[in-house]
């Protein structure tokens, strides 16, 4: 069991509990008594404290020494203090994983808090009389949360917890007395994860790799309807993935169009964050090189928004939306292919059929393959990257459209001088279609900074005709 003495500097440590942390509070006094700052969420982030957004405060008074609560595993972070008394606090890991049964437990007073993740079961025990157990959480209670909560005995035999007052000596509730052995217990999930858009490109790929997420259609939850979402579920959610939009980028030009792209891209986007916000939803929002006007050769995640079109326009607005929460992850893409309908798909075909197009050769980027896009979207939230804008394309040489369709000739078993190179310009003749940014490149050292380097396009290239 550790212990906590006085101390003249706030201190974070970390516990064998993953995520679970010990703060030491300094207590300055006088012969009136002693100040603390219970609760500084600028300096306590700086030294480690996750952004945790509490929104209730809790006190549990324990009348008498012996008074023995827990272990229950909340479906919420808590951070724990006391103002006054002693307890002997002990801690055991009740979330599904490789840390399942890790346990923790210290001796403190008001001079100590903990931060206690979601799914990890609290438990303590008043060591003198009198004592004011407070705790800020994430999370509004109600007795339905109780149904998510998972318990363990606080006599478990495993965690062989070193309860100072032995329990048949302590002062425990029938409830408590009831709840089951480790061996028996069913260990807590993760908080859910909610794919919007999951029989897009994007949203199938993402449902590959996360199998456990709810994916949404549009059909199950219109995003566009305030009310809609607000009259959503979202207990035990812990993150949106929103990997709808509005792509038709020449049809938003027109009056229909326009409207229709303004209510995917933006106010959907409004009535996420705003959920998100109340909640304390982590929250990913897929982005698009449209935000710029392509006049850099390479766009960096700084870069200012400069869009050309209706398009840019509103992916622009959604982006300013979700950069406004703590937790969120802006994810900027380019050129992306995944199943459906799709360029590498369109000039496979042509060239099985013989068919001789005609194909842009000055725009200039990467291609994005939809399961690269959903791995590093994956990436960033299981190593809990920095929340932020991440750019996020297929790694290789900068190409034009004309360059791609070249190489998939190629791959097909057909001659590249199939392909016939021409400006947007010339390609534009005659039509109605929206302006595009002539360099769609993004820089990728941030997300491979992050741990994460995409395959190279023309790897995916070939796996997807060979």
């Amino acid at each position: 069991m550790a212990s906590t003495g006085s101390a003249t500097e706030l201190a974070v440590t970390t516990t064998p509990i993953p995520g679970m942390l010990v703060l030491t509070l300094p207590m300055p006094g006088d012969n009136r008594g002693w100040f603390k700052e219970n609760w500084q969420r600028e300096k306590m982030l700086k030294l480690g404290l996750r952004d945790f957004g509490p929104v209730q405060n809790n006190m549990s008074f324990n009348t008498a020494k012996g008074a023995t609560r827990g272990l229950h595993a909340e479906p919420w972070d808590k951070y724990v203090s006391l103002a006054t008394g002693r307890i002997m606090g002990a801690w055991v890991d009740l979330r599904e994983g490789d840390s399942f049964g890790a346990k923790f437990s210290i001796e403190m007073g008001p001079e100590t808090a903990v931060f206690v993740p979601r799914g990890v079961a609290n438990g303590y025990q008043a060591l003198e009389d009198g004592t004011a157990y407070t705790y800020l959480v994430n999370d509004h209670w109600s007795p339905e949360a109780r149904s998510q909560y998972t318990y363990l005995n606080l006599a478990d035999e495993t965690a062989a917890i070193a309860w100072p007052i032995p329990l048949d000596q302590a002062e425990i509730s029938d409830a408590d007395k009831k709840h089951p052995r480790l061996a028996d217990v069913t260990p807590m999930k993760p908080a859910r994860t909610v794919v919007i858009g999951a029989k897009g490109q994007l949203g199938q790929s993402l449902m590959e790799l996360l199998p456990e997420a709810s994916g949404l259609t549009r059909e199950e939850l219109d995003v566009t309807d305030r009310e809609a979402v607000q009259a959503f579920n979202w207990n035990g959610v812990g993150t949106i993935i929103n990997a709808a939009a509005y792509t038709a980028v020449d049809v938003a030009e027109t009056d229909e169009g326009r409207k229709d792209c303004w209510a995917a891209n933006v106010h959907a986007v409004q009535n996420l964050v705003e959920v998100a916000r109340e909640r304390r939803i982590r929250l990913v929002h897929v982005s698009s090189d449209y935000v710029f006007d392509g006049t850099e050769q390479e766009h960096d995640e700084d870069e200012a928004f400069s869009p050309l079109g209706v398009y840019g326009q509103t992916k622009a607005a959604g982006d300013a939306l979700v950069a406004t929460l703590p937790r969120h992850f802006i994810v900027r893409t380019s050129w992306v292919i995944g199943g459906g309908k799709n360029f590498v798909g369109i000039m496979a075909d042509l060239a099985n059929k013989g068919v001789k197009p005609t194909v842009v050769a000055d725009q200039y980027g990467r291609l994005t393959f939809t399961q690269d896009l959903a791995a590093g979207i994956v990436h960033l939230l299981d190593s809990e990257a920095a929340p932020g804008t991440y750019n996020l394309t297929n790694t290789g040489e900068v190409q034009s459209w004309a360059d791609i369709a070249k190489q998939v000739f190629e791959m097909c078993g057909k001659s590249a001088e199939g392909v016939t190179p021409v400006t947007t310009e010339e390609y534009a003749a005659g039509k109605k279609i929206s302006p595009r940014p002539t360099h769609s490149a993004l820089k990728l050292d941030k997300i491979v900074a992050a741990g994460f380097t995409p395959a190279p396009a023309e790897q995916r290239l070939q796996e997807l005709l060979g």
